[in-house]
């Protein structure tokens, strides 16, 4: 957010002299830091005052923060003069903070991260290049994750990538091939016991490329060009498909938790996974490890993504040299002995794999034999763009709803979209006088108001109302108002590699005028909507008609035990929502669901949940409902009690039917409490992200998204397009101020 002001700042004073330009600038810059990180969400870990601080921010945990913490007091003993801070940044917000920070001067000096971002932070100039003559002893791989643009950018220290594992209790000998893999896969599954021979997260793109090596594909050519849209990629898609829907040999929507439960459990012969999963394994597990093997169709080796974390000098860093040095000294043979022994990391540096005692470790010598044959990660600022659509591509093949070679075309399709140019750049004189007009205004109105004298006499006849206020308007003001105000302004902004360029409306008009999709398109704006409104409505009416059937019953005498079903509906309500929402998710597993296994009970078919738009709406919608009704279930019940049955008995002696007594005198009675209930419900649910992102996750196809996860995925999944998601929440905003403006003259109407 600081950059962007910044940015703002610059051009207003090379391109705005008249008195305007002081107001406008006063007034950003008050915004920011009044509710800079507010709006960013995040909290500043800024360096220390004193030049003499040195920062190194890391996401370690473990055995690994352990090492690098003994590395830091070990430099510290020998460079007191120099001394170096550790600091942990949780891994959630750590690519954030890089990215605010350090254009800020509050980031590192030093920073640990994964080299896939490196693209993105040169072009940003968010880092510095480093000497290739320094960097000597380390794995060729390693050193090619760090390149960019002929440069290195890092010093690489530690990998992951994907091995095998193998169960011994099914696996005497490991495999010399894929194929030879296969066979004793194919022998070991039984599908319908919950047995199978190769347990992986085959809908997972990362998880995939071992298959799209082996048969030769690539995500990006020589070029630079989008290369998934390959024989040899749809080659590698058909692979996959064939092991999950025709041989089965692989589980059908298989999560992180299941190829661990099905693994550590024995019902599965083979995995491929990563270094984490060895935390997840059960400690009596007779289990081996060994580098994926070719596949001798094609002669290939299957190569896994490589990820290396490397140590990276800020562009910011008042200590440049002596961050050099720091980051050498963490990776030197020493440094890398110790991070390999107690932090049990796979190191870069090539020497420490002579050591006797590292030999000895199987686990870290098996990912150094994997690591010869791996490809390193794209670290091209268009790499964050391919995620999604392959992703989108690999499950419709693995659902059997679309051939790969189609699948790809589209994938394909949406990359582009996603990496279109920015907007034209647009002259900023209509905005800056715009402004300027709107503040002379407000300060016309306010003098106005204060020569008066009517403004003056009504704070003064109220100033303890004013007072009692107060904390709360500051609060709206630094929570509300402020965040939507820069964020109305960014919506103005088209972000690119760090740079902010104003577009004026442009956003604005792309989404409402649907000039890139059809209106049918799930990225069109008016199909995000219409299911947006859906999904609304239908969980507002289960909310309310469910709610309301509890209460009822609930307030009835001669039910037992009212207090003891109160406390228990409200559970689902009290439970944090995105654990239930986790929960449910589990649920409508194909193969390892409940609500499947009920449908098998009662010789149904099981139902592939996400597959089609119908059932994944359903899906989404029941989990909502289960955590909505509680909400409108309390407020009906406090008014039901408010209501005094004598009038309801009144009725009844008249003659009045049931429905007669709850339409002429409950209802009625009900209204003042169940309308603002009603609208709130709406407001939350209409923007309910927990749900869609944990539960459907947008499928199939993006068809369940909804407008806040559709802005969530502009802004952090497809090129960080921060002015183009800013616009969607805007839009947000007037779509539930008309409903609440419709809503509430509704109401006054009555």
């Amino acid at each position: 957010m600081g950059l962007f002001m910044d940015q703002v700042n610059d051009r207003l004073q090379r391109r705005w002299n008249l008195s305007g330009t002081f107001w406008l600038t006063s007034l950003l810059w008050i915004v920011t830091l009044i509710c800079g990180q507010s709006a960013t969400g995040s909290v500043a870990f800024a360096q220390d005052a004193e030049s003499e601080q040195r920062v190194v921010w890391h996401a370690y945990r473990g055995a690994e923060e352990k090492a690098l913490k003994k590395l830091v007091e070990s430099w510290n003993e020998e460079h007191p003069s120099q001394p170096f801070k550790l600091l942990f940044i949780p891994y959630e917000v750590y690519a954030s903070k890089v990215d605010n920070d350090i254009p800020r001067g509050n980031g590192p000096d030093v920073f640990i991260s994964a080299h896939e971002r490196i693209g993105q932070w040169a072009a940003s100039s968010l880092i510095e290049p480093w000497p290739v003559d320094s960097l000597q002893g380390y794995h060729p791989k390693t050193l090619d994750a760090v390149k960019y643009q002929q440069k290195s950018w890092g010093v690489p220290l530690a990998y992951k990538s994907l091995v095998l594992f193998y169960h011994r209790k099914f696996v005497k000998q490991p495999p010399e091939s894929v194929e030879e893999m296969l066979e004793v896969a194919q022998r070991v599954t039984d599908a319908p016991a919950g047995r199978y021979g190769l347990v992986y997260e085959a809908a997972n793109f990362y998880m995939h490329a071992p298959w799209l090596t082996a048969f030769g594909g690539e995500v990006f050519d020589k070029e630079g060009k989008f290369a998934l849209n390959s024989p040899e990629v749809a080659a590698s898609y058909a692979f996959a498909e064939d092991l999950v829907l025709t041989r089965k040999i692989v589980p059908e929507d298989a999560s992180g938790s299941l190829v661990t439960h099905l693994f550590n459990s024995g019902d599965a012969a083979f995995a491929i996974n990563g270094p984490w999963f060895l935390g997840e394994l059960d400690k009596d597990l007779d289990f081996g490890m060994v580098p994926l093997p070719p596949l001798a169709k094609t002669g290939l080796p299957a190569s896994p993504f490589l990820t290396v974390d490397a140590a990276f000098v800020s562009a910011r860093s008042t200590h440049k040299e002596d961050a050099r040095q720091f980051a050498l000294y963490i990776s030197n043979h020493d440094s890398s002995l110790i991070r390999a022994r107690e932090g049990l990391q796979p190191v870069a540096t090539l020497s420490v794999y002579d050591d006797p005692e590292i030999q000895k470790m199987g686990q870290l010598m098996t990912f150094r034999k994997q690591l010869d044959h791996t490809l390193p990660m794209p670290n091209r600022p268009e790499m964050n763009a391919v995620w999604e659509p392959a992703n989108q591509a690999l499950r419709q093949v693995l659902r059997g709803s679309v051939e790969p070679a189609m699948a790809l075309k589209q994938a394909e399709q949406r990359y582009g979209f996603y990496t279109k140019p920015a907007p034209e750049e647009q002259p900023m004189t209509p905005l800056l006088i715009g402004v300027a007009l709107l503040l002379l205004a407000l300060a016309a109105t306010t003098v106005m108001k204060f020569r008066d004298g009517s403004l003056w006499a009504e704070m003064k006849a109220n100033k303890p109302a004013y007072l009692y206020l107060a904390p709360a308007a500051v609060g709206m003001i630094l929570l509300i108002v402020a965040p939507f105000v820069v964020g109305s302004m960014v919506s103005l902004f088209a972000h690119h590699n760090g740079e902010f360029t104003y577009v004026g409306l442009t956003h604005f008009l792309n989404i409402l005028l649907s000039r890139e999709y059809g209106l049918t398109d799930p990225l069109s704006f008016y199909f995000t909507l219409a299911v947006t409104v859906a999904w609304t409505a239908v969980n507002v009416f289960f909310h309310v008609s469910i709610g309301l059937g509890l209460a009822l019953l609930l307030r009835e005498p001669w039910v037992r035990l009212r207090g003891f079903y109160r406390v228990l509906l409200i559970i689902p309500w009290a439970i944090p929502n995105y654990i239930t929402a986790l929960i449910w998710k589990g649920m409508f597993h194909k193969q390892f669901g409940a609500i499947n296994g009920l449908l098998v009970a009662l010789g149904l078919e099981p139902v592939s949940w996400f597959s089609q738009f119908s059932t994944a709406f359903a899906a989404n919608v029941a989990t909502n409902t289960w955590l909505g009704f509680p909400f409108m279930m309390v407020v009906i019940l406090g008014a039901l009690q408010a209501i005094p049955r004598d009038l309801e008995q009144a009725a009844e002696v008249d003659g009045a039917s049931w429905w007669q007594r709850m339409r002429h005198v409950v209802f009625p009675l009900l209204k003042p409490s169940l309308v603002p209930a009603v609208i709130l419900g709406t407001v939350w649910t209409f923007n309910m992200f927990n749900i869609i992102y944990l539960v459907s996750g947008g499928e199939p196809d993006g068809a369940t998204e909804i407008l806040i996860s559709e802005s969530y995925k502009w802004a952090f999944t497809r090129q960080q397009q921060y002015g183009y998601a800013a616009a969607y929440a805007v839009l947000i905003f007037f779509v539930l101020l008309a409903y609440s403006a419709v809503t509430g003259q509704l109401k006054l109407d009555d």
